[in-house]
Protein backbone atom coordinates (compact mmCIF):
# COMPACT_ATOMS: atom_id res chain seq x y z
CA UNK A 1 0.00 0.00 0.00
CA UNK A 2 2.56 2.51 0.97
CA UNK A 3 4.57 2.01 -1.88
CA UNK A 4 1.78 2.06 -4.22
CA UNK A 5 1.40 5.58 -2.42
CA UNK A 6 5.03 6.38 -3.32
CA UNK A 7 4.76 4.95 -7.06
CA UNK A 8 2.01 7.27 -7.51
CA UNK A 9 3.45 10.70 -6.04
CA UNK A 10 6.53 10.09 -7.44
CA UNK A 11 5.35 9.98 -10.68
CA UNK A 12 2.50 12.83 -10.00
CA UNK A 13 5.72 14.79 -9.44
CA UNK A 14 7.54 14.13 -12.26
CA UNK A 15 4.46 15.00 -14.63
CA UNK A 16 4.09 17.90 -12.35
CA UNK A 17 8.02 18.88 -13.26
CA UNK A 18 8.02 18.52 -16.68
CA UNK A 19 4.55 20.19 -17.27
CA UNK A 20 6.36 23.30 -15.27
CA UNK A 21 9.79 22.68 -17.17
CA UNK A 22 7.69 22.55 -20.17
CA UNK A 23 5.91 26.21 -19.55
CA UNK A 24 8.50 27.80 -19.18
CA UNK A 25 10.28 26.73 -22.38
CA UNK A 26 7.52 28.02 -24.42
CA UNK A 27 7.53 31.05 -22.53
CA UNK A 28 11.54 31.83 -23.32
CA UNK A 29 10.72 30.83 -26.77
CA UNK A 30 7.62 33.39 -26.98
CA UNK A 31 9.86 36.27 -25.94
CA UNK A 32 10.96 39.22 -28.57
CA UNK A 33 14.01 40.86 -28.58
CA UNK A 34 12.93 43.63 -27.13
CA UNK A 35 11.34 41.72 -24.23
CA UNK A 36 14.43 40.62 -23.46
CA UNK A 37 16.94 43.50 -24.08
CA UNK A 38 14.59 45.11 -21.15
CA UNK A 39 15.26 42.48 -18.97
CA UNK A 40 18.86 43.44 -18.46
CA UNK A 41 19.82 44.90 -15.40
CA UNK A 42 21.19 48.63 -15.55
CA UNK A 43 24.77 49.18 -16.99
CA UNK A 44 27.15 50.28 -14.29
CA UNK A 45 27.94 46.94 -13.99
CA UNK A 46 29.72 47.04 -17.28
CA UNK A 47 30.90 50.38 -16.83
CA UNK A 48 32.95 49.24 -13.93
CA UNK A 49 33.70 45.95 -15.78
CA UNK A 50 35.22 47.35 -19.12
CA UNK A 51 38.71 48.38 -17.21
CA UNK A 52 40.09 44.87 -17.80
CA UNK A 53 42.85 46.27 -16.00
CA UNK A 54 40.94 45.91 -12.57
CA UNK A 55 40.62 41.96 -13.49
CA UNK A 56 44.64 41.47 -13.45
CA UNK A 57 45.00 39.55 -10.74
CA UNK A 58 48.34 40.29 -10.17
CA UNK A 59 47.46 43.79 -9.78
CA UNK A 60 47.71 44.59 -5.66
CA UNK A 61 44.06 45.69 -4.78
CA UNK A 62 42.82 44.39 -1.72
CA UNK A 63 39.53 41.34 -1.55
CA UNK A 64 37.56 44.10 -0.13
CA UNK A 65 38.31 46.25 -3.42
CA UNK A 66 37.58 44.18 -5.56
CA UNK A 67 34.40 43.48 -3.92
CA UNK A 68 33.42 46.80 -3.89
CA UNK A 69 34.35 47.18 -7.53
CA UNK A 70 31.80 44.78 -8.53
CA UNK A 71 29.23 45.88 -5.65
CA UNK A 72 28.87 43.20 -3.94
CA UNK A 73 26.72 40.27 -3.93
CA UNK A 74 24.40 42.45 -5.44
CA UNK A 75 26.33 43.19 -8.63
CA UNK A 76 27.61 39.66 -8.57
CA UNK A 77 23.81 38.62 -8.76
CA UNK A 78 22.80 41.43 -11.51
CA UNK A 79 25.97 39.79 -13.68
CA UNK A 80 24.02 36.41 -12.97
CA UNK A 81 20.54 37.50 -14.83
CA UNK A 82 22.58 39.69 -17.39
CA UNK A 83 24.01 36.34 -18.07
CA UNK A 84 21.16 34.38 -18.37
CA UNK A 85 18.93 37.30 -20.43
CA UNK A 86 21.94 37.76 -22.84
CA UNK A 87 22.36 33.92 -23.13
CA UNK A 88 18.21 33.64 -24.04
CA UNK A 89 19.18 36.72 -26.58
CA UNK A 90 21.77 34.55 -28.26
CA UNK A 91 18.99 31.51 -28.20
CA UNK A 92 16.35 34.17 -29.81
CA UNK A 93 19.28 35.29 -32.89
CA UNK A 94 19.59 31.73 -33.16
CA UNK A 95 15.98 31.32 -34.12
CA UNK A 96 15.36 34.13 -36.38
CA UNK A 97 18.11 34.82 -38.07
CA UNK A 98 20.13 31.69 -40.09
CA UNK A 99 23.22 33.88 -40.85
CA UNK A 100 24.33 34.49 -37.34
CA UNK A 101 27.56 33.06 -36.66
CA UNK A 102 27.06 29.82 -34.82
CA UNK A 103 30.36 29.37 -33.11
CA UNK A 104 29.88 33.36 -32.15
CA UNK A 105 26.28 31.76 -30.35
CA UNK A 106 27.80 28.68 -28.44
CA UNK A 107 30.72 31.03 -27.12
CA UNK A 108 28.15 32.94 -25.58
CA UNK A 109 26.30 30.32 -24.11
CA UNK A 110 29.18 28.74 -22.49
CA UNK A 111 30.36 32.57 -21.31
CA UNK A 112 27.47 32.66 -19.88
CA UNK A 113 27.46 29.33 -17.94
CA UNK A 114 30.85 30.17 -16.68
CA UNK A 115 29.77 33.53 -15.73
CA UNK A 116 26.80 31.79 -13.85
CA UNK A 117 29.20 29.04 -11.90
CA UNK A 118 31.86 31.55 -11.03
CA UNK A 119 29.33 33.96 -9.60
CA UNK A 120 27.58 31.01 -7.54
CA UNK A 121 30.49 30.11 -6.15
CA UNK A 122 31.68 33.57 -5.25
CA UNK A 123 28.23 33.97 -2.93
CA UNK A 124 28.37 30.49 -1.70
CA UNK A 125 32.45 31.26 -0.27
CA UNK A 126 30.84 34.88 0.37
CA UNK A 127 28.47 33.19 2.46
CA UNK A 128 30.44 30.74 4.66
CA UNK A 129 33.25 33.55 5.04
CA UNK A 130 34.78 36.98 4.86
CA UNK A 131 35.41 38.49 1.66
CA UNK A 132 38.69 36.81 0.56
CA UNK A 133 41.24 36.09 -1.88
CA UNK A 134 39.79 32.93 -3.05
CA UNK A 135 36.08 35.13 -3.24
CA UNK A 136 37.64 37.61 -5.34
CA UNK A 137 39.61 35.02 -7.82
CA UNK A 138 36.18 33.71 -8.65
CA UNK A 139 34.37 37.40 -8.97
CA UNK A 140 37.84 38.22 -11.13
CA UNK A 141 37.01 35.21 -13.34
CA UNK A 142 33.19 36.50 -13.44
CA UNK A 143 34.30 40.35 -14.25
CA UNK A 144 36.01 38.78 -16.88
CA UNK A 145 33.57 36.51 -18.88
CA UNK A 146 30.88 38.96 -18.10
CA UNK A 147 33.06 41.89 -20.02
CA UNK A 148 34.18 39.66 -22.98
CA UNK A 149 29.97 38.17 -22.91
CA UNK A 150 29.02 41.45 -23.17
CA UNK A 151 32.01 42.46 -26.13
CA UNK A 152 30.29 39.28 -27.97
CA UNK A 153 27.10 40.82 -27.20
CA UNK A 154 27.48 44.57 -28.67
CA UNK A 155 29.35 42.31 -31.55
CA UNK A 156 25.92 40.13 -32.52
CA UNK A 157 23.88 42.85 -32.32
CA UNK A 158 26.63 45.06 -34.47
CA UNK A 159 26.34 42.62 -37.15
CA UNK A 160 23.08 41.29 -36.67
CA UNK A 161 20.81 44.12 -35.10
CA UNK A 162 18.39 44.76 -38.10
CA UNK A 163 17.67 40.98 -38.44
CA UNK A 164 16.82 41.05 -35.06
CA UNK A 165 14.87 44.02 -33.69
CA UNK A 166 13.78 46.62 -36.06
CA UNK A 167 14.03 49.20 -33.53
CA UNK A 168 17.25 48.41 -32.29
CA UNK A 169 19.19 51.26 -34.44
CA UNK A 170 16.81 54.05 -32.97
CA UNK A 171 17.55 51.80 -29.28
CA UNK A 172 21.34 52.90 -29.16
Amino acid sequence: MILTLVEIGSILFLAVYLACWRAAVLRRRAQTWDRLAAQLQPNWITQQLSHQCSWNETQDATPEEIWRRVHGAQGLWAMYENAGVMMGMADYAARVNESVDRELLETLRSDAMQIRICVLTALARYACSQVNESTCVCVSRAGAYYTDMTDRMAELMRVNGGALSPNFSGAR
